[in-house]
C-alpha cells in the first residue's frame, strides 16, 4: 500500500469522526475512492475531500502509512480499532485517538484530548505533548481499561489515567493528574514527573514506578518486607529503553509500598531513589 497523505484544508465547525479511516481500510482504494471515504462530522455525513487534500505516494520506500498534517484537535477516533500499519498526526489530535488498538503504530506530534488509548489491547502509541483525561481507561460505560499494547505520553497526563487497566505498558514523562491507577488491575506504569492526589485507589494489581518526586502514599499502602530485585531489575530494563527521565533506571534504588488494602490489596507502589 502506498502512503496517503492528509492536508487539513481549514478547521471544523463540529467534531469530526475519524474511524474507520485505516490503513486496511484504504489499501486497493484509488484517489477519487479515497476522497468520497464518508466522514461524520455533527449529525452529517461528508466526504473526507470536504476536509482535507489527498494525495498519494505509490514509491516502493513510501511504505503503508497514513499521514495527517493540520490542528486535528476537532477530529476524533484516529486509529480507532487499528490492527497493523501505521498512523502519522503532525499536529494535535482529538478526543480518542488509538482507542481499541490491536496492532501497529500511531504517532500524534502534539497533544491528544480525553480518552486516549482506551481499551487498547496492542500496538504503539506515542503522543509528543500532552494527553487528557482518561487516557489508557476505559469506555464509558465499560469495566475494562488498557488491556496491552504501549502507550507513552513525552509531555503531562490528565486525571484518571489508567483508570482500570489491565495489562500492557504505560509511560508519562511528565506529569499526572489525580485518582492516577485508579482501581488498577495489572500492568506497568512509569511516571516521570509528579502525581496528584489519591494514587491507587482501588488498586488490585499492577506496579507503579515513580522516576520523579515521591508521590503522597495513601494510608491504605504499607511498605513491603520482601525483596523483588530481581523482578525489579525486569521492570527496570524494560521501561529504561524509552530513555528520559527513565535512563539509568535499573542502578537506582527502590521503596515499595503494597495496596490498595481496602481493595485485592496485591499491588504495588514504587518509590525510587
Amino acid at each position: 500500500m502506498s502512503r496517503v497523505r492528509f492536508v487539513l484544508k481549514q478547521p471544523p465547525a463540529l467534531r469530526v469522526d475519524l474511524r474507520g479511516v485505516t490503513p486496511a481500510a484504504l489499501a486497493g482504494l484509488t484517489l477519487v475512492q479515497i476522497e468520497r471515504l464518508p466522514v461524520t462530522h455533527g449529525m452529517q455525513t461528508l466526504p473526507l475531500a470536504e476536509f482535507f487534500s489527498v494525495a498519494c505516494d505509490d514509491s516502493p520506500e513510501a511504505g503503508g502509512e497514513l499521514v495527517f498534517e493540520g490542528d486535528l484537535s476537532r477530529f476524533d477516533r484516529i486509529g480507532w480499532q487499528l490492527a497493523g500499519g501505521r498512523i502519522v498526526v503532525a499536529g494535535p489530535a482529538g478526543d480518542y485517538v488509538g482507542a481499541c488498538m490491536t496492532g501497529g503504530d500511531v504517532q500524534v506530534q502534539g497533544n491528544a484530548g480525553l480518552l486516549a488509548a482506551c481499551e487498547m489491547a496492542g500496538g504503539t502509541l506515542t503522543i509528543a505533548g500532552n494527553v487528557g483525561d482518561h487516557a489508557a481507561s476505559t469506555l464509558p460505560g465499560s469495566m475494562d481499561g488498557m488491556r496491552g499494547g504501549t502507550l507513552i505520553v513525552r509531555g503531562n497526563a490528565g486525571d484518571r489515567f489508567a483508570d482500570r487497566m489491565r495489562r500492557g505498558t504505560v509511560l508519562v514523562f511528565g506529569n499526572v493528574g489525580d485518582f492516577l491507577a485508579s482501581r488498577l488491575v495489572a500492568g506497568t506504569i512509569a511516571i516521570g514527573g509528579q502525581a496528584g492526589a489519591h494514587v491507587g485507589y482501588g488498586m488490585r494489581r499492577g506496579s507503579v514506578v515513580f522516576v520523579g518526586p515521591a508521590p503522597v502514599l495513601p494510608p491504605t499502602f504499607v511498605p513491603a518486607l520482601v525483596d523483588a530485585a530481581v523482578a525489579w531489575q525486569l521492570i527496570a530494563r524494560d521501561i529504561a529503553r524509552h530513555g528520559g527521565p527513565f535512563a539509568g533506571l535499573s542502578a537506582r534504588r527502590t521503596a515499595r509500598h503494597l495496596g490498595d488494602l481496602a481493595a485485592d490489596g496485591r499491588g504495588e507502589l514504587i518509590v525510587t531513589v
